[in-house]
């Protein structure tokens, strides 16, 4: 169990306390934070009204100017019947227009309900249907993408993203008087406040072990998590956050979108990614901070024309969901040496970060993912659930006021995966004696080779040492003898492909 201290990273903590949640949890909390999402929105925008809250493509929005398009959005939602804990599903890529519709939802206290774009007709189904879903945004062009009438719910709204549509007759309306309902002081408008635990946002989970799993996000969880990313990589209104990542995912829409409007930062949006652009854009913009994962940071190296780039503004690379090759990190401290490269692990249902590494100390803690962040409590547990000692190996337990009270209407998946206000995350990994964690592998996708246990993360940490390794995935293989044979999936850089080739 991690023990409370009063420092992290080496900086001292802000005030934090014990405080009961979700019924049975006693969780460690910040003490000063925003009741709500929006009222995290609302207190940036009063702070300073005319800096950049969004950029994309060339257009620019003030945080005035976003609060107003939300106030717009938030009213047309309420004169189409939506109201307070209403799910309100969002099929929409990364564009202003899921920021302004995920914070009008909010707005009215309502729920949001993120689906990835890639997502298919079949899963799109299920999930309006599992949620009860109230009404779905979505961009116009994905109208062919959606299910059948007859398999969405009854009385389903739908809000196509084009010129002409309720979307676009509510952006072109006059700015609304203030919204129906009661108002709570200094909520400027709105229904009344509610408890921080009311679920603010549904995330479905991949479904990778049948269907996906609504995990509920409370205006606790993500609250926390933004001022875990505040904190730990010290944030501020002077950042400038360059959102490569889908906006739907837990990464984007917390570690980014919510990170950046507690400390009035500003999102600069990328539609899609692709090196050359990308760094283009983080020049044009002077990017200070990112969340990419490994493979985004190699491409930039590769272009050919990187150090012609003015990046000298890049002073956070943050990057989770797999291993960063010693060689990578070496080439990016050659030539960003004002960058902070900072690994991460979490996941939806810890609302984005559970472990950050505190800055500068990457490069000595390659195979660690980070310290648990100020909140969390994350333990090591056996199959018989027993804490095990530091520096063995066993499945993490994640607890914390940032990890969700369970899945959306899914007791049987709840209690499955919550023991004690845990989360059981199916990851097994290990905590040193100085409180760095190590994650090894899936449960699940652990390798058993004749009775000797395999890492495959381990596996592909050596292989991504190796020159000209892109990405690596290690894979088991039946085996009549062995039971299982290790096999990996390799990409490699154009140069070594050749090699391979000839």
């Amino acid at each position: 169990m991690n023990l409370p201290t009063a420092t992290w990273g080496g900086r001292a903590l802000p005030v934090m306390r014990s405080e009961a949640h979700f019924g049975d949890r006693i969780v460690r909390c910040f003490v000063r934070r925003p009741p709500s999402l929006d009222r995290m929105f609302r207190a940036s925008t009063a702070r300073h009204p005319a800096r950049d809250a969004v950029i994309h493509e060339g257009a620019r929005w003030s945080y005035a100017q976003l609060s107003d398009a939300v106030d717009r959005t938030a009213a047309g939602l309420q004169a189409s019947d939506i109201e307070r804990g209403d799910r309100v599903a969002m099929l929409i890529g990364n564009r202003p227009a899921f920021i302004v519709a995920l914070l009008a939802i909010q707005r009215l206290r309502a729920i949001a309900v993120p689906i990835s774009i890639r997502e298919q007709a079949p899963g799109i189904a299920y999930m309006l249907g599992q949620c009860g879903a109230r009404m779905l945004i979505h961009d116009k062009e994905l109208a062919e993408r959606l299910p059948k009438q007859s398999d969405l719910p009854a009385g389903l709204q739908r809000v196509s993203l084009g010129v002409g549509s309720i979307w676009h007759q509510w952006q072109q309306a006059k700015h609304a008087s203030g919204l129906r309902g009661a108002a709570d002081e200094g909520s400027e408008g709105g229904p009344e406040e509610g408890s921080e635990e009311d679920t603010a946002v549904i995330l479905y989970t991949s479904g990778t072990t049948g269907r996906p799993k609504g995990a509920m996000l409370s205006h606790l969880n993500i609250v926390h998590s933004a001022l875990h990313y505040e904190f730990c990589m010290a944030l501020t209104g002077e950042d400038r956050s360059a959102m490569a990542v889908p906006a739907s995912h837990v990464t984007g829409l917390v570690g980014m979108i919510m990170a950046m409007l507690q400390v009035g930062g500003a999102i600069v949006i990328v539609s899609s990614f692709k090196a050359r652009s990308f760094l283009e854009l983080a020049a044009a913009h002077r990017i200070t901070h990112t969340i990419l994962v490994p493979a985004m940071y190699q491409l930039c190296l590769l272009d050919p024309d990187f150090a012609s780039f003015d990046l000298g503004a890049w002073r956070i690379g943050a990057y989770g969901g797999a291993p960063m090759p010693r060689s990578t990190i070496e080439a990016l401290a050659g030539k960003l040496p004002r960058m902070t490269l900072m690994n991460a692990y979490g996941a939806t249902e810890t609302s984005s970060p559970a472990t950050i590494m505190p800055a500068g100390q990457q490069a000595d803690h390659l195979a660690s993912v980070g310290k648990p962040v100020p909140a969390a409590d994350i333990r090591v547990m056996d199959e018989a659930g027993r804490e095990v000692p530091a520096g063995t190996s066993g499945e993490l337990w994640i607890g914390g006021p940032m990890v969700v009270a369970g899945y959306w209407d899914d007791p049987q998946a709840s209690a499955a995966a919550f023991t004690g206000g845990c989360w059981r995350s199916g990851d097994i990994g290990s905590i040193d004696t100085d409180g760095y964690v190590q994650v090894l592998d899936r449960k699940k996708d652990m390798l058993n080779r004749g009775g000797y246990k395999i890492y495959s993360v381990e596996v592909e940490n050596v292989l991504l040492a190796c020159e000209g390794v892109l990405e690596a995935a290690v894979v088991g293989r039946p085996c009549p003898v062995l039971g299982e044979r290790v096999h990996a999936v390799v990409s490699v850089t154009g140069a070594m492909a050749a090699d391979v080739s000839a």
